[in-house]
């Protein structure tokens, strides 16, 4: 296992990413930021926090569980665990930062559109993504990223945060060759 980003490291990338969401959108009116549970929202929160420094606004969060909208439900049991989803905010006409950790094969990225469509019709959503690590299956890229990994298909990147983890870190598992 290595360290891919220590806890300075995922503080640098999520500053950056909020700067780079600052530049990109000039009105941030109608912007807010929705957090894929269980570690983007957790990152929502952090970039939320990035953006007021920033920018000194304060721009709506939502958190949004996207159990029942994957594609892979029968796979991960016959009783998975839902959480609650919290958007306190219209979502209609906004432009909305979708968080999540990791970026992979984009099934993830793609059940969490279908899920903020049940919400309303953005303006635009935008994705924000800690690390990109390759290996699309569906056309989905992120428009803001901490940092692209280069990864084997079998390898395993795990984000770990201190609201959940007890520390900041991003951590490659590779695969061992058979």
């Amino acid at each position: 296992m290595s360290i891919l980003l220590t806890a300075d490291d995922v503080r640098r990338a999520i500053t950056r990413i909020a700067h780079e969401i600052v530049e990109r959108e000039r009105d941030f009116s109608q912007l807010a930021i929705v957090g894929v549970r269980a570690r983007g929202d957790m990152l929502a929160t952090r970039l939320r926090d990035a953006l007021r420094a920033t920018c000194g606004r304060e721009v709506p969060l939502g958190l949004l569980d996207i159990t029942l909208y994957r594609d892979d439900l029968t796979r991960i049991g016959y009783s998975p665990t839902v959480h609650r989803t919290d958007i306190p905010f219209p979502v209609d006409d906004r432009v909305v930062i979708l968080v999540d950790d990791v970026l992979f094969t984009g099934r993830t990225v793609r059940a969490a559109m279908d899920a903020l469509l049940d919400y309303g019709r953005p303006r635009a959503i935008r994705l924000a993504v800690l690390v990109d690590r390759g290996h699309r299956e569906l056309p989905i890229r992120a428009d803001f990223v901490g940092k692209n990994i280069a990864t084997a298909l079998g390898d395993d990147v795990r984000v770990r945060l201190v609201e959940s983890d007890g520390r900041d870190e991003v951590e490659l598992a590779q695969k061992v060759p058979a």
